[in-house]
């Protein structure tokens, strides 16, 4: 069983699918660190300087005890970081899109299939024609 065990990890199809989860790993790093660095200070800018990630809708407030400590958190929905991770979910899309995309062209194209010859029942035709003359 270890030896079975052994061959399925060692094939290629595995190898090659921990070499895809580690790559976007680190490109869902870079994104998220685009996304949240780079757009959407800009998204924030021309909105007025709204930062997403801050917009909720508070259910219930927190409660602060007479020493200051929180004794009951706030209850919140946090529709902002939902905005966030939408954009973030866009603009993932619109770059594998365009990898794929770069991908598929240095793929060489197929090799265009040689013209078919005459079939069996024109070399006969030709046969009998070329026996008559």
């Amino acid at each position: 069983m270890l030896k079975e065990f052994k061959d399925f990890i060692m094939t290629g199809n595995v190898i090659d699918f921990a070499v895809a989860v580690i790559m976007a790993t680190a490109l869902g790093a870079v994104i998220n660190g685009f996304v949240n660095n780079i757009v959407m200070p800009f998204v924030g800018h021309f909105t007025g300087g709204v930062d997403f990630a801050d917009k909720k809708i508070v259910l219930d407030e927190a409660v602060i005890n007479a020493a200051g400590e929180v004794t009951s958190p706030e209850n919140a929905i946090m529709w902002g970081s939902w905005v966030n991770t939408i954009i973030n979910l866009i603009i993932v899309g619109f770059i594998m899109f365009m990898i794929v995309k770069a991908y598929n062209k240095t793929k060489t194209p197929p090799e265009p299939e040689a013209p078919a010859g005459p079939t069996a029942e024109e070399l006969l035709a030709e046969i009998r024609d070329a026996l008559k003359k």
